[in-house]
């Protein structure tokens, strides 16, 4: 029997949590579902990543009104994909702020990937309509670094690699050892590599390794507390996209076709990885984007919609 596409058949309300890891820094967790973190500095709140629409993104803004007034004067994307940045004019900020690269992604391909989300998570999307028109653009942009002073405390956004996108940004608290690390970083659930690059993510988790982080909000799953518990998501996450790119490479230059090769990495990652989040709406998803960068695609290639369809049909039937 083929499978439901993508998350469509995941409609099941999550449990949020909602805790402060350090001084300044709160994670808003929903059992899987895309992660927010929150720094609450001197004179402002800063949100990292937006939830999916402004109706979800409300809930987030609650909660921060249970622990403070404070104005949220700064959103950032990690990256440019939809679930995490179509939330944003909830919070009505004074900045926007993202690395180039996902300024850059965004122009090229942001219309496209919100179709395409919009088709593969509906219980994320049901409130669409609240979305304005348009996308969500970055009203500042840096490259590889930039620190935001929030009063008396420092929060750096670091690019330290390609790894999810060619865009992602990390939020450091270095004063702290809290780490914001958007997708680059799921725990207890799947990585989604559709825009990744696989050659450079297990390097670009080494560097967000060596600032030795206390605590982690990941991408998708619950807040990491204490240095052995966030190296484990470091870890976990690696071994995934090692493990990927090790079978799809073998398969590809065995000469295989995708079918084939996506039919063996299935199975071969399944027992060790099939009871997290999301494993069967990321499969297809990411063995495609590897096996085009084991042959002849460097860059990733624009989802859209149709595309996504006819990738699912051909792989899951």
């Amino acid at each position: 029997m083929a499978k439901t596409f993508a998350s469509a058949a995941d409609l099941a309300e999550k449990r949020v949590t909602f805790e402060q890891l350090s001084e300044h820094a709160w994670a808003y967790t929903a059992e899987g579902d895309p992660n927010t973190g929150i720094i609450i500095g001197d004179d402002a709140v800063l949100v990292a990543d937006t939830q999916a629409t402004p109706a979800m993104a409300g809930d987030v803004i609650r909660r921060i009104r249970e622990v403070t007034d404070k104005p949220i004067r700064y959103v950032v994307l990690t990256h440019y994909h939809a679930v995490r940045v179509l939330g944003a004019s909830a919070y009505a900020p004074q900045q926007i702020l993202a690395s180039q690269d996902t300024y850059d992604l965004i122009v090229e391909r942001g219309e496209a990937d919100k179709a395409s989300e919009i088709g593969r998570f509906p219980r994320l999307f049901r409130d669409v309509e609240t979305v304005p028109a348009g996308l969500t653009w970055p009203t500042m942009t840096f490259q590889g670094r930039m620190s935001l002073w929030m009063g008396k405390l420092e929060v750096q956004l670091l690019q330290l690699g390609r790894g999810h996108t060619k865009g992602d940004t990390v939020v450091w608290l270095p004063g702290e050892r809290t780490l914001l690390s958007g997708d680059l970083v799921e725990f207890d659930a799947t990585p989604y590599a559709g825009d990744a690059y696989f050659q450079d993510w297990p390097q670009t988790l080494d560097n967000l390794a060596a600032l030795k982080p206390l605590a982690l909000v990941p991408g998708r799953g619950p807040a990491l507390k204490g240095e052995a518990q966030v190296q484990k998501g470091l870890q976990v996450t690696r071994d995934f996209i090692r493990d990927v790119w090790t079978h799809v490479k073998a398969g590809a230059d065995a000469g295989k076709d995708l079918g084939a090769v996506y039919k063996e990495t299935y199975a071969a990652l399944k027992p060790r990885y099939g009871h997290w989040v999301i494993f069967d709406h990321c499969m297809p998803f990411d063995v495609t984007r590897c096996y085009d960068e084991a042959t002849r695609y460097r860059d990733p290639r624009v989802w859209t919609a149709e595309r996504d369809r006819q990738m699912w049909e051909s792989l899951e039937g």
